[in-house]
């Protein structure tokens, strides 16, 4: 039980030590909001970039790519997304919480947060596996967000706009472009692939410090019951359901890490300002990306060392 403790430890400590030093960066005055957000724009169109493009890149298509994975998670995605709309609509009345809520507890910070938990388990090795789910879940996140908010703000659903907007996501297009060069087998001469990895290695450390260093306490007296609620689902409902059914289907060690990195990781700070953009309730929204950041610190450790002790990893 020791050793299990240890490795659950090691897991989510890194993560977390890099967004405390985001909150120092913050306290000392070092970034001000405006270049927290340059940087942060940085990271989400190059380095996320680098970093999917790399690791679609050095996949070995015969050993790491699993559609019933895939498949498992789209629908577990779908799953969670209809369960929690039905689940919302039946207790809030307010459209705007509704709108929040339902994003805040199907969209989770899997690429900047899960992605890491897998690779200080299991080495960077497995890192294709959680890479390889970024095709399904990046693009799902995208769409039905528009969707959801967009639905209940009373706008007109447009799919086509919906599609291009996932297109220009630069993960999505580092992937793809990985994907040709991979399938294709292109050669990269080392001199051009070393700063690509270089850069994908460091797109986690920089993104986790830019998480640290944004967050903001804001009040959530307006709107506790609701907030409680998503975030209790967020982290603990959702992978609860999901899990169970995983460990049943026979998932184990790096591909059911992976997919605990999916749903049991807190809530994406994109969905904050999607939320702010498309008239939902960005208030409520933040509060859930701050609260859930910050207890997953708990939730994450205690999901790993259960199942670690279950022998489930």
């Amino acid at each position: 039980m020791y050793e299990n403790f240890i490795i659950s430890v090691s897991a989510v400590l890194p993560i977390f030590f890099l967004m405390f030093i985001g909150v120092i960066v913050k306290y000392m005055g070092i970034l001000n909001k405006e270049e927290l957000n340059h940087i942060n724009r940085m990271v989400f169109r190059v380095f996320f970039f680098c970093l999917m493009f790399y690791s679609i890149y050095t996949i070995n298509p015969e050993k790491h790519l699993n559609m019933t994975l895939a498949l498992f998670c789209f629908f577990a995605l779908l799953a969670a997304l209809t369960i929690a709309t039905v689940l919302v609509c039946a207790f809030v009345k307010d459209n705007k919480k509704r709108g929040a809520m339902i994003q805040g507890i199907f969209r989770s910070n899997y690429v900047i947060m899960g992605v890491p938990i897998v690779q200080n388990i299991f080495g960077d090795a497995a890192i294709s596996i959680p890479a390889m789910l970024v095709v399904v879940v990046v693009p799902f996140y995208n769409v039905f967000s528009v969707i959801v908010l967009e639905t209940f703000r009373g706008g007109k659903i447009e799919i086509f706009k919906i599609l291009k907007g996932v297109l220009k996501n630069p993960m999505i297009l580092g992937g793809i472009a990985g994907g040709v060069f991979m399938l294709l087998s292109v050669p990269i001469p080392e001199p051009i692939l070393k700063p690509i990895r270089q850069v994908a290695f460091a797109t986690t450390p920089i993104a986790l410090i830019v998480l640290g260093a944004s967050f903001s306490l804001k009040s959530y007296h307006e709107h506790i019951k609701e907030l409680t609620a998503t975030v209790l689902s967020r982290l603990v409902v959702v992978p609860a359901v999901i899990m169970s059914l995983a460990i049943y289907l026979g998932y184990r060690d790096a591909e059911l890490l992976t997919l605990l990195s999916i749903f049991a990781t807190p809530t994406a700070i994109a969905s904050f300002a999607m939320a702010q953009q498309m008239e939902s309730d960005a208030d409520l929204a933040g509060n859930v990306v701050v609260y859930t950041s910050l207890l997953s610190c708990l939730t994450i450790f205690l999901w790993i060392f259960a199942f670690k002790n279950m022998g489930f990893m």
